[in-house]
């Protein structure tokens, strides 16, 4: 479909100008999400742009023709350190991309508008259009300070990803923040076709979520200091319960941020990408309007009793992230604050204020003893940089509902009231 379009674009009259203005703003055309929901040429306004055809900005630099390799049976991965790691795992670190454009001048304003002229540059343009709309969010409706997004991530355009103890062959159909390059690496697509990831901004914003919980939640680590201890551990609790929620975390902002698109708040905001192929169960299972959905025993056990990489690959911090993200959802649409939910959620992750730590703080405190960073710790220092108070209950209430989270763990001071109950949603699953 999306090839469809692209074709139909370019295959305008358009006159074909000089060598493109990369002096911000920059207008152009990307293929975005119109208020029918439907994927179409649109014009946009890029603010942060300072090389147009080599896509750099503020907001991320793009690289073509990366070769990135991750082998537990390379000897210089093994010898590795923190210093010498992005070197190891780069086989080969590409080059600047080369975006191609024909110039048109819009016969409604008479400005210049630069047309991408085929398939990459569509696609690489629209790329960075996204990374600039999930800057926008979080600096604007989460106000992360500007200097938390520095330095300026790179995002790796379709690198050959090779994760050796999976598969031989290149990963396809993803797109991912890559912690240990502080780089994003969008993937080519194979049988996602119907909106690549890198296309849908909802999913580039999950990305950039994640980017975000690094600088502050992990203090900028490559190699998150909690994580890596904990996750040599086995079982891994508070391994899990990070993973969790840094994938709950970025499901809630990826909605979070739809709600500044023309076509509105979307609580499937996968659905564009992954319904009607492979992947169209995804959709149904990060629904966050599904209301019902509830901590089971089962995954409660795996969550506190298996290590990291068991938990992982069941794909449960999907499960337990979902139900955050649920608990975060009902929340703010009951209480009809969701942007101040997204602001206090922000403040969470870094906070050196002794009578209100953040995340990082938190899981600083506890680092020999993963067994104290259970849910009830990251909610709690959720639930404190909440100000509104029926915002707050109502927080507490999903929580309780949705994690299980024990009462007793969340009522204090700056905490959940004494009033707080609990939803009716989801049986009890300790009696």
């Amino acid at each position: 479909m999306l090839r469809t379009v692209i074709t139909a674009a370019v295959g305008l009259t358009l006159a074909a100008g000089c060598a493109p203005d990369s002096e911000a703003p920059v207008r152009v055309s990307v293929l975005a999400r119109s208020s029918n929901g439907q994927y179409v040429p649109t014009q946009v306004e890029l603010t942060t742009i300072e090389d147009i055809v080599g896509l750099k900005g503020s907001v991320g630099d793009l690289q073509g023709g990366a070769r990135i390799v991750i082998d537990a049976n390379d000897p210089a991965l093994q010898n590795a350190t923190v210093d010498t790691l992005e070197d190891v795992l780069l086989k080969k670190t590409g080059h600047d991309v080369k975006a191609s454009y024909i110039s048109q001048k819009d016969p409604t304003t008479g400005q210049d508008v630069l047309w991408p002229a085929d398939f990459h540059s569509w696609n690489m343009v629209t790329s960075y259009y996204n990374l600039e709309r999930a800057n926008e969010y979080f600096r604007t409706v989460a106000n992360v300070k500007v200097a938390s997004f520095e330095p300026t991530p790179r995002l790796y355009y379709f690198p050959e990803f090779i994760q050796a103890q999976s598969s031989k062959e290149p990963a396809r159909d993803n797109a991912i923040f890559y912690p240990v390059l502080q780089s994003f690496l969008v993937l080519p697509f194979d049988q996602i076709q119907r909106a690549p990831l890198p296309l849908n901004a909802a999913v580039m914003a999950h990305e950039y979520s994640h980017l975000v919980f690094n600088r502050l939640a992990y203090a900028t680590q490559s190699l998150p200091v909690s994580l890596s201890t904990w996750s040599a551990e086995s079982p891994s609790p508070g391994a899990n319960v990070l993973k969790s929620f840094d994938e709950g975390l970025a499901d809630y902002h990826a909605y979070g941020a739809t709600c500044r698109s023309p076509s509105g708040c979307d609580p499937r905001f996968l659905a564009s990408s992954f319904d009607g192929g492979p992947f169209s169960a995804v959709t149904d299972a990060r629904d966050l309007s599904n209301g019902n959905r509830c901590m089971s025993a089962l995954l409660y056990n795996r969550l506190y009793g298996l290590d990291v990489g068991s938990f992982s690959g069941e794909g449960s911090e999907y499960q337990v992230g979902t139900l955050l993200a649920t608990a975060l959802y009902q929340a703010g649409r009951s209480s009809g604050q969701e942007a101040q939910l997204q602001r206090a959620i922000v403040s969470a992750y870094y906070d050196t204020d002794p009578s209100n730590p953040g995340i990082y703080q938190l899981t600083q405190l506890v680092l020999g003893n993963q067994s104290l960073f259970t849910l009830a710790v990251p909610a709690s220092a959720i639930i404190s940089h909440i100000t509104d108070l029926e915002l707050r209950k109502a927080v507490c209430n999903e929580f309780m509902d949705h994690l299980q989270i024990p009462r007793a763990d969340l009522i204090g001071d700056n905490l959940c009231p004494p009033s707080t109950a609990g939803g009716t949603t989801c049986p009890n699953i300790f009696q």
